[in-house]
């Protein structure tokens, strides 16, 4: 067991400690910082420009409107009509609002550009509000005709459950989850392959073999690659909920979490869920698949050929999800939910549409598990007859050659 574990930290920290892994980890984080950066950068740069200044005969409206629009929306700074016009033409602000009060209520806007419809519905609404109080202290009317006056409108909605912003979110956890699947898997299918074919045929196998078994050196390899997997995994996920705070508390993003946070929940619930098991399972299994191919191949020259038997079936499983986007609930996705290889693709793609129950998803599960025991338990077998393998033959010689050391 100790040489299994000696073998299983030599592999991760080999891969861990090279610049591919660091730079492969950091990377999302790295494009998320900078779009951040760069729209934190054009948003105060803009900010003066978008602003608009609000000038009235009295403070008082001035101020409630202010409260209105919200006081980033503003140029606190200017207070006069003269001072509103240097500034506009200095193009500090976008425009500027003069507000008139009296026996009725005036708004008169300056600009570079029409006052957008959202603000000028928003401006509309609030004179309204504010001519109709002034109207009806000058019509001195009873307590029983003010109350007459002030009956509103009911205005109800009945929001289905299955609305559109479910469906957005839906697609978006579906094409999130598939691609990190396809990306993760492809990435370490790659990395297995490679690590297994470099050995190939070399005199220092001969000499491992001599002091441990090979199904042991195996297990120790697929073992160390499954560590790094999961490193990256966790990194990703305290790294996305670090970014997911920030963003939080920033408030160029209080518009965005305001208009769309309920969909960023549930994508997030749809991801961080048995759907990361899937995920995880999924790479294993392509991962000892990968490493079977880098064993296969016949000197340690073809590595950069050892993937791709794995990427290949990773590439069909990819692609076939693509015409059950919407229709999770079809035949074929029901089977291909079961088959290891493409489970870890179908199956995520069912529980986002709320299509599989408990038990079905616990079954796939099961099936995925017994297959990656399996291939284990096989491939650990032969791996010394395919490892030490040295010839020129063809794929299907060697796997037969591989298969006498059994």
């Amino acid at each position: 067991m100790k040489k299994l574990w000696v073998v299983t930290l030599s592999t991760y920290l080999r891969q861990v400690k090279s610049w591919s892994f660091v730079i492969l980890v950091l990377s999302p984080f790295i494009m998320l910082a900078v779009s951040f950066g760069v729209g934190f950068v054009s948003a105060n740069s803009a900010a003066d420009s978008d602003q608009i200044a609000v000038v009235s005969n009295q403070s008082a409206v001035r101020q409630a409107y202010i409260k209105v629009v919200g006081h980033d929306q503003v140029d606190q700074r200017v207070k006069t009509e003269t001072a509103a016009k240097k500034a506009l033409k200095k193009e500090a602000i976008k425009g500027y609002l003069v507000l008139s009060a009296g026996q009725r209520y005036q708004a008169t806007y300056h600009g570079t550009e029409a006052m957008a419809s959202f603000d000028k519905t928003r401006l509309t609404s609030f004179l309204n509000k504010l001519q109709t109080q002034a109207n009806v202290v000058r019509a001195k009317l009873s307590h029983r005709q003010l109350s007459q006056l002030q009956q509103q409108p009911i205005f109800k909605q009945v929001v289905q459950k299955k609305d559109g912003l479910a469906k957005i979110a839906k697609l978006a956890s579906f094409w999130i989850l598939v691609f990190m699947v396809y990306m993760i898997l492809t990435t370490y299918s790659s990395i297995t392959a490679q690590e297994i074919a470099s050995e190939k045929g070399t005199k220092v196998m001969e000499i491992i073999f001599s002091s441990t078994t090979a199904g042991k050196y195996f297990c120790g390899k697929i073992l160390g690659v499954l560590m790094v997997i999961a490193t990256q995994l966790v990194v990703y996920l305290l790294g996305g909920w670090a970014s997911l705070i920030a963003a939080h508390h920033m408030s160029m993003a209080d518009s965005f979490f305001r208009d769309y946070g309920s969909l960023v929940n549930q994508v997030i619930g749809n991801l961080v869920s048995v759907n990361l098991l899937f995920l995880f399972l999924g790479v294993i299994i392509y991962t000892i698949l990968a490493a079977f191919s880098g064993a296969l191949v016949a000197k340690a020259e073809d590595a950069s050929k050892a993937s791709y038997p794995a990427v290949y079936l990773s590439m069909a499983a990819f692609f076939a999800t693509f015409p059950f986007q919407n229709n999770a609930d079809a035949l074929l996705v029901k089977i291909l939910s079961y088959v290891p290889f493409f489970s870890s693709y179908f199956m995520p793609l069912r529980i986002i549409n709320g299509v599989a129950s408990p038990v079905e998803i616990g079954f796939s599960l099961g099936l995925l598990i017994v297959a990656i025991l399996l291939l284990v338990w096989y491939i650990s077998g032969i791996y010394k007859g395919l490892i030490l393998q040295a010839d020129e033959g063809n794929l299907w010689h060697r796997f037969r050659r591989g298969l006498s050391y059994r």
